[in-house]
């Protein structure tokens, strides 16, 4: 599985956490989330699968929540592994993304997610703007199939 992001530090110890994301587009246009903190990005939307949860429903529930949009997902684009320290959770982790292909159906309201907003913008944007060459790399993946 490709790596994408900060190398591994020797040392280390890395607790997995397996994770789903969207590429959502509409015509010419991606919809992402901006997260304020810890530090303020733009996102593929998604996160974490809780213990006991199935992949497809943690990416509807972390959509939402991050976005406030119901979505159909299309299709599973691939997955890549990431090591980072996660300061919200106080965490190193090594994190499984796996990323699916998904289309906005209907905004059923604003973000639950406190910090996160949801931010349309042309593709050209997305992949200049989103901070993480994981999510980047499947959004231009997405644009190929």
């Amino acid at each position: 599985m490709r790596r994408f992001g900060d190398p591994v530090r020797p040392g280390q110890k890395y607790r997995p956490r397996p994770g789903v994301y969207a590429v959502l587009l509409r015509g010419a246009e991606v919809l992402t989330t901006h997260q304020a903190e810890p530090v303020p990005e733009f996102q593929l939307p998604g996160g974490g699968i809780d213990p006991g949860e199935h992949p497809i429903p943690a990416l509807h529930r972390e959509v939402f929540e991050e976005t406030g949009w119901k979505i159909a997902v299309t299709c599973k684009l691939g997955a890549y592994r990431r090591f980072t320290y996660m300061p919200e959770y106080d965490k190193w982790a090594e994190k499984i993304c796996t990323i699916y292909l998904a289309r906005p159906i209907l905004r059923l309201g604003p973000p639950s997610e406190a910090g996160h907003s949801a931010v349309w913008m042309t593709v050209p944007q997305a992949l200049d703007q989103i901070t993480n060459p994981g999510d980047r790399a499947f959004l231009a993946r997405a644009l190929r199939a």
